[in-house]
């Protein structure tokens, strides 16, 4: 099963926060922490990253399967909050498992495939020489030489077990998956739970022209834009994200 953390009591609300590509729960602490006065926040390691298992596939149907193993094991259903990747493989359980899903916000991503390769940053987080690094900043030093930005330098090293010399992703299963990441499936059955779609307003990951296809998937869909934000709205503005969060999943 995977590694999740938890925060608040077992009689609020179950809410699963499930993070993007390169990410874990522990990105998600900060925010989980605040949420946790109203709401029962999990946040789990999808596989191939942070402390769960390592598989060679690492399709949305997998991770959909990982997700309702958790909702199943905490006494289901929840509310279910995905960032980018995280948002798709949210999507993807709440269509194939729709009775596990109270209500869906997807942050910043659409029911639809990508043409942006993320494996840039693979081929990066690979240069690494993981010898040389005893602290994060070594690593962050490294990897600004192959100009990556400071934000997701420190982004990165996020899934750095420093001490073990190693890296909290399975790069090689993510390089080989690349295709069915920036994809998505076909899905057969709409969700027609309460759905909130929470953008960056700076993002162009979600177009009008994604609405017929996101409505299709889930008619009770409603829109939302983070006036500042961009793809990391979370990150970029962290109290208006929580804000959005919490009025959509306390309000009823």
């Amino acid at each position: 099963m995977l590694s999740y953390s938890e925060f608040g009591t077992a009689d609020a609300p179950t809410t699963l926060i499930v993070h993007g590509l390169y990410g874990s729960g522990r990105n998600w602490g900060v925010i989980a922490k605040r949420l946790s006065n109203a709401l029962h926040v999990i946040t789990p390691d999808l596989r191939n990253h942070g402390q769960s298992p390592w598989s060679d596939s690492h399709s949305y149907d997998d991770m959909a399967e990982d997700l309702a193993e958790v909702i199943k094991h905490l006494g289901g259903p929840a509310h279910v909050v995905g960032h980018s990747m995280g948002g798709k493989a949210a999507m993807v359980l709440a269509s194939r498992y729709p009775d596990l899903v109270d209500r869906l916000i997807v942050a910043d991503i659409a029911p639809v495939a990508y043409s942006h390769s993320q494996m840039q940053f693979i081929t990066a987080m690979r240069a690494v020489d993981l010898s040389t690094v005893n602290r994060r900043a070594d690593a962050e030093a490294q990897l600004a030489a192959q100009g990556v930005e400071p934000a997701l330098q420190s982004f990165f090293t996020q899934s750095l077990d420093v001490v073990e010399k190693r890296w909290r992703l399975n790069l090689d299963a993510l390089a080989a998956e690349m295709d069915k990441i920036l994809g998505f499936p076909a899905l057969s059955d709409a969700f027609s739970g309460p759905t909130l779609f929470l953008s960056g307003a700076e993002s162009d990951y979600v177009t009008p022209a994604d609405r017929p296809q996101i409505k299709s998937l889930f008619p009770k869909a409603r829109f939302a834009k983070l006036p500042g934000a961009g793809h990391w709205l979370h990150a970029d503005k962290p109290r208006e994200f929580e804000s959005a969060v919490r009025l959509f999943l306390t309000h009823h």
